[in-house]
């Protein structure tokens, strides 16, 4: 039986005792009540001072079975009492020590400030990818819901440089600040930067103000909810065909299309060929929507003779499995066949 459920039972238990030697000892002896529980207490508890009144033969007879299966009972109380504080300390430390063992091994990780519904929609993706991921949330029942469903992460205030390096921002790759209040991302922005001068930013912004400011403190890009929400209903509404097939697309549980971008390393067979000597929508069936050589303007729909080169980033449209080895290739791990 759980230790919570066994001190419950047994303060039950101990209730109706108590309960049971006041009823008795009033019925036998005829006391008030106070009198007959006071002289349960003290029979029960063993302390040993003077009866309030003098015991008939029958109350003696109650007052030793009182002692009997009372003194057994406060016993298995105090146990439970005990075993419940200790196995309640001992779960949450070792609880506690084996997330910073877990989140001291994190590397190239994406930090996500707030867990509210926009948190908690990015966790979702990144655990569907899957994505190497930690949270930061100051709310302690949202921590309380990360821990049982199984989430790493670290309570507290994400405007905290103690409580972002315990979340080992330096060795992260993005952070991703979605907390509610603008001036809260401004700050998570800012103090992310100044630890962390490499990885990527992306914040959350719920007015259009405050995406100047974020850009300032340091983040790389910018995004407000509400205006894609908007834009995104609008277009769902004058291009139906083209939302319904970048859902499609861009669906993590999509199994027939998905669009996906995939970086050349310099390992890769792939790396130095023209996209018609590579020939990768013959010979893996990818479609190579765009290419993204880092300079901030992406060529979208490449032409055949455009070379791809190491740390070209391509945006790549097809069925998982070709998704999956086009992988494979770009990354040097297995040669294009």
């Amino acid at each position: 039986m759980d230790p919570l459920h066994k001190f419950r039972y047994s303060l039950i238990t101990l209730i109706v005792l108590i309960g049971s030697g006041t009823a008795g000892y009033m019925a036998i002896e005829g006391w008030t009540t106070i009198e007959a529980l006071y002289m349960t207490i003290i029979t029960l508890s063993t302390i040993g001072f003077r009866e309030v009144h003098s015991l008939s033969f029958e109350g003696r007879v109650f007052t030793i079975l009182l002692i009997i299966f009372g003194a057994g009972t406060i016993a298995y109380t105090i146990g439970t009492l005990i075993q419940f504080m200790v196995e309640g300390q001992l779960r949450t430390l070792l609880g506690r020590k084996k997330v910073e063992k877990q989140i001291s091994r994190l590397h190239s990780h994406y930090i996500v400030c707030g867990y509210g519904r926009i948190g908690r929609l990015i966790c979702r993706d990144f655990r569907a990818k899957p994505v190497p991921f930690i949270v930061i949330e100051q709310d302690r029942e949202l921590c309380n819901q990360m821990e049982d469903s199984g989430l790493l992460h670290v309570c507290g205030d994400a405007t905290q440089d103690e409580v972002l390096l315990q979340a080992g921002i330096d060795k992260a790759k993005g952070l991703i600040t979605a907390v509610t209040s603008d001036s809260a991302n401004v700050f998570i922005t800012l103090t992310g930067r100044e630890l962390n001068r490499d990885m990527f930013i992306l914040a959350r912004a719920s007015d259009e103000s405050s995406e100047l400011k974020l850009k300032r403190a340091g983040a790389n890009k910018v995004i407000s909810p509400y205006i894609i929400g908007a834009s995104r209903m609008a277009n769902a509404v004058l291009r139906p065909s083209v939302v319904d097939f970048i859902d499609i697309a861009t669906g993590s549980e999509n199994l027939e299309l998905q669009i996906e971008e995939i970086k050349i390393t310099a390992g890769s067979v792939l790396a130095g060929q023209a996209l018609i000597d590579a020939d990768v929508s013959k010979n893996l069936g990818i479609i190579i929507v765009g290419i993204n050589k880092g300079n901030g303007q992406p060529i979208f729909n490449p032409g055949p003779e455009t070379c791809m080169e190491s740390g070209d980033i391509l945006i790549t449209l097809g069925k998982p499995p070709a998704i999956k080895n086009m992988e494979l290739i770009a990354s040097g791990q297995t040669r294009h066949g």
